[in-house]
């Protein structure tokens, strides 16, 4: 994806899956909330939550609508043009994409719907040491630079189709957003610390299944192309 080299309709149908994902995200964020053992998680979860449904986080300086980057959603201001999945809403506009063709769980693909409820099932999970893991490992692996990779897609497949302009924001928001994500999960995990033995075995075994996880969606999206580019391949040797 980084290369930018994919096609209109490839583009369409990637921001179809990423937009479910996106959205039902919020049930997993919300099982998580709702399962804390202590008030310092419920509310490092609801940094999280609060964030993506369009509370700006309160930092030293930042967007006048998205917030900051840093910082806390504590004092921060709720805009609705502010929430992730909105972001994404103006983005596939630019393609064609409907507010009613983005986000609902019937337009996921198989590879697309097993991540959401891998995801739904260790966030939600009563044991708040399981649903520490899976969180821990997503916003780390979130902030180790995969967002940064799609920027650069984006804006190749800009420059490459000679398009004047193209709201990514959604992606590019998120490339700077996520270290703060990090940090909340790295907050949530010390105080399970503070109150919990860790079995380190388990935890880390939690984490990979959740990576796996992530694993499945990618190469559900890669197929996804690869299906797409030999339609285009065909239509075009048909015309």
């Amino acid at each position: 994806f980084q290369r930018g080299d994919f096609s209109p309709e490839q583009a369409r149908a990637f921001l179809v899956q990423f937009s479910v994902f996106s959205n039902q995200f919020l049930l997993a964020q919300l099982g998580k909330v709702l399962n804390a053992e202590t008030l310092e998680e419920m509310r490092a979860s609801k940094e999280i939550l609060a964030n993506e449904l369009g509370v700006g986080f309160r930092g030293p300086g930042g967007d006048a609508v998205l917030g900051d980057t840093e910082g806390s959603i504590e004092g921060g201001v709720f805009h609705f043009r502010a929430a992730h999945f909105e972001l994404l809403v103006r983005m596939a506009r630019q393609f064609g994409l409907r507010f009613g063709d983005l986000g609902k769980r019937r337009l996921g693909s198989d590879a697309t719907l097993f991540f959401c409820d891998e995801l739904l099932r260790p966030y939600a999970h009563e044991d708040y040491q399981v649903s520490g893991a899976a969180p821990w490992a997503i916003e780390n692996w979130a902030a180790a630079g995969f967002w940064d990779e799609l920027v650069q897609g984006w804006r190749r497949y800009q420059r490459r189709r000679a398009r004047k302009s193209l709201d990514i924001g959604f992606f590019t928001w998120h490339a700077k957003l996520e270290a703060n994500h990090a940090r909340h999960t790295t907050d949530e995990l010390a105080s399970v610390l503070r109150a919990h033995d860790i079995d380190q075995d388990r935890f880390v075994h939690d984490a990979n299944e959740i990576l796996d996880a992530v694993l499945v969606f990618w190469r559900g999206l890669d197929e996804q192309r690869r299906s797409l580019a030999n339609s285009e391949t065909a239509d075009a040797q048909a015309g």
